[in-house]
C-alpha cells in the first residue's frame, strides 16, 4: 500500500487515481480512487446522498493509517490469511447481500480493475488480506443494468456486520464503524485505501449525483464514492479447523477480538 501513498507525489499518477474520468479499453468502468462506474443506462438519479461527504485533509474521520516503517526496521510479518487462498463470499445480512469475492489487481496504467458483472466484490491485492492486520479493500458496482451488489450499501449504519465467510466455515467478521462519502475531485480520498495500524475492512461503491460526460462508453459518472469502513470483531473456524485448547490459550486474539 505504500506506493498508493507515494502516488500522490507524482503529477501523472496523482491523475491516474484522481477520483472521476478514466475508462478501461474495451469497455470496463471504475469504481473509486481510479475505480469507476459502468453506466449502460442514462440514469440522472441520485445514489447514497444520505452519507456524510467529509474532508480527509481535515481528518474528519479517523482511518488509523499506519505511520511509515523506518527503512532500517523490518516491517511486522502479518499473520497467516485465516481465509487461506481458498473462495469466499462477502455477506451482507442487512442488505441480502451474499456475493463471491475475487481478486483484482491493477493494469497495465496501474488502475485497479474491475468485475465484469452486477454480483461480484472485488477484493484488491494491493491491500492487505482479510484478517492480518490491515486494511482490506473492497469495491463493487451500484448499478449494472439495474441496481447491482452495492446498491443498498448507504443503508448501512455504525455496529452493522459484514462478514467474510470461506466455502470452509471459517468466517471474518467485522463491525461496521464509519459511513461517509468522499468527493471525487479530491486526491485525499485515496487515504481510504492506504495501510492501517489495526484490522479494517473498506468497501467503496459509486455515490452521489450522476452527470453525463458525453463519453461514448461511460456516459457518465457519479459525483462522490461512498466508503464502508469496518473494524474486526472475530475471527470463527470450524469446529474441525479450531486449534487445540491448549494453543488457543497462547493467542487467544488470534480468534477473537474485543469489540
Amino acid at each position: 500500500m505504500r506506493f498508493l501513498e507515494n502516488a500522490l507525489s507524482s503529477r501523472s499518477r496523482r491523475v491516474l487515481f484522481a477520483l472521476g474520468g478514466l475508462a478501461l479499453a474495451g469497455g470496463a468502468g471504475l469504481l473509486a480512487a481510479g475505480i469507476y462506474f459502468f453506466v449502460l443506462s442514462d440514469d440522472s438519479s441520485s445514489l447514497n446522498e444520505d452519507a456524510e461527504v467529509v474532508d480527509l485533509s481535515k481528518d474528519a474521520v479517523d482511518l488509523g493509517i499506519r505511520p511509515p516503517t523506518p527503512v532500517e526496521l523490518a516491517p511486522t510479518p502479518a499473520p497467516a490469511p485465516p481465509l487461506g487462498d481458498a473462495g469466499y463470499q462477502m455477506v451482507i445480512d442487512k442488505l441480502g447481500v451474499n456475493a463471491p469475492v475475487s481478486t483484482f489487481g491493477l493494469d497495465e496504467k496501474l488502475v485497479p480493475k474491475v468485475p465484469y458483472t452486477a454480483t461480484d466484490v472485488a477484493w484488491y491485492d494491493f491491500s492487505a488480506r482479510p484478517g492480518t492486520g490491515g486494511n482490506a479493500v473492497f469495491a463493487g458496482h451500484v448499478i449494472w443494468s439495474g441496481p447491482a451488489v452495492f446498491y443498498d450499501l448507504d443503508k448501512l449504519e455504525k455496529g452493522d456486520e459484514v462478514r467474510l465467510q470461506g466455502y470452509d466455515g471459517t468466517q471474518v467478521v467485522y463491525k461496521v464503524s464509519d459511513v461517509f462519502q468522499v468527493d471525487t475531485d479530491d486526491p485525499e480520498s485515496l487515504k481510504v485505501m492506504w495501510d492501517t495500524t489495526k484490522d479494517v475492512i473498506t468497501i467503496i461503491t459509486c455515490s452521489g449525483k450522476f452527470f453525463e460526460t458525453g463519453d461514448p462508453i461511460l456516459g457518465g459518472d457519479y459525483t462522490h464514492r461512498l466508503v464502508v469502513r469496518g473494524e474486526l470483531v472475530s475471527v470463527d473456524h470450524p469446529a474441525a479447523a479450531r486449534p487445540s485448547p491448549a494453543a488457543a490459550e497462547v493467542s487467544p486474539s488470534r480468534y477473537r477480538i474485543s469489540p
